[in-house]
């Protein structure tokens, strides 16, 4: 036993020396590669997004956007065209009009006397063409009379020349008879002259009807320009739209001829103005459709379609344009005027002037693969 129990200790001795006679440990799982898959998900995170901005840039550039863009209206300057005292003011500042509204009155009284007297002058023209044609009449007449004294006249010439002739007549009859023809033809000399002298007073044409004589033409412009006037002293809204700065306008005011008094901003004739920059135009024409979107209304789009780009950029049309022929001249992208006809817009919105808006321009051309090669062949 006890040999065994050393035998023990020693094999104990030995079998910590000896693999074999202990239980060998099992092995554990050896874990998956991370390395790998990090950088798998490192290396196609990079390829994705080229290939999404490629894919981005080569099928963009069709849309042309910018947010420097307002809702534009037609204002009219509303001014009298008759000088005179303000009696009625039927509008204050801000009021909706319809076109042909009445927006005010100047004072008609001083009107309606030019009025007065512009009809009695086209009456007295009429008057005067109707006495013109009996004076040409009488001068008819007379002429006519002064025919028959010629006449006579002659003939008595004529038979006192005889008489002469014959001896049976003294020489002064025949001078007397000289002298009366003499007359005679003097006097038909100055009805013919009177024959002439009326129908040139009718305008050379006897049988002119009254109101075709230019006294009358001339009288009856002017009692026009005075209906006129007097027409005007009432002052109506060209257009539907809206009064604006009509606050200090208010009865007992003077007004003179072509001052401008308020503004009327037109509600049924609205377009877009939309800044876009100078590269930005490359593919934009007349007659491409937009979309609009409103900063006032951002649920609602509105359809477009471009009618015209401006002639210049802002600075160009400014008071003191840039000057570039300078040393320390900085190079600045340039924005032009492009405008946008709106194609539905709504009537039952309030649409004002001025309002700031988003556009879209649909160019219908896109960058394409081409585009990419010829810039690597314009790189190189």
């Amino acid at each position: 036993m006890n040999a065994v129990a050393k035998v023990n200790e020693n094999s104990e001795k030995v079998e910590l020396e000896t693999p074999a006679s202990q239980p060998q440990p099992v092995p554990a799982a050896k874990p998956a590669p991370k390395r790998r898959g990090r950088f798998v998900l490192m290396a196609a995170l990079p390829v994705a997004l080229v290939v999404g901005g490629g894919y981005y840039w080569v099928t963009g550039g069709r849309y042309e956007e910018t947010e420097n863009a307002n809702l534009r209206q037609a204002r009219v300057s509303i001014a009298s065209e008759t000088p005179g005292r303000i009696t009625k003011v039927a509008v204050a500042d801000n009021t909706l009009v319809k076109a042909g509204d009445v927006l005010f009155e100047v004072d008609p009284e001083p009107y309606r006397i030019a009025l007065a007297q512009a009809d009695a002058a086209l009456a007295t023209s009429r008057l005067n063409v109707e006495q013109l044609r009996a004076a040409y009449s009488q001068a008819v007449a007379q002429e006519r009379v002064a025919a028959s004294g010629l006449e006579y006249a002659q003939s008595q010439f004529d038979r006192s020349d005889d008489l002469v002739t014959k001896g049976v007549n003294t020489k002064s009859s025949l001078d007397e008879a000289r002298m009366d023809l003499d007359k005679a033809r003097q006097l038909h000399g100055v009805a013919a002259q009177g024959i002439v002298s009326a129908k040139a007073a009718l305008g050379g044409n006897p049988d002119i009807a009254t109101d075709q004589h230019p006294t009358v033409l001339s009288a009856q412009a002017m009692r026009d320009k005075a209906a006129f006037n007097l027409a005007q002293t009432t002052v109506r809204a060209p257009a539907d739209g809206v009064v604006s700065q009509a606050a200090s306008f208010k009865v007992g005011q003077f007004v003179g001829t072509g001052t401008a008094l308020f503004s009327l901003v037109e509600t049924d004739d609205s377009w877009v103005e939309a800044n876009f920059k100078e590269t930005q135009l490359t593919h934009i024409k007349p007659g491409q459709e937009a979309e609009i979107v409103l900063d006032t209304y951002p649920d609602r789009t509105f359809r477009g379609t471009v009618e015209a780009i401006g002639a210049g950029t802002g600075a160009e049309f400014s008071l003191l344009p840039a000057q570039n022929a300078t040393g320390n001249w900085v190079k600045v992208t340039q924005r032009i005027p492009v405008r946008i006809k709106l194609d539905d817009a709504a009537a039952e919105l309030a649409m004002r002037t001025g309002m700031s808006a988003t556009v879209t321009i649909d160019t219908g051309v896109s960058r394409g693969f081409g585009s990419v090669f010829g810039h690597a062949v314009a790189a190189e």
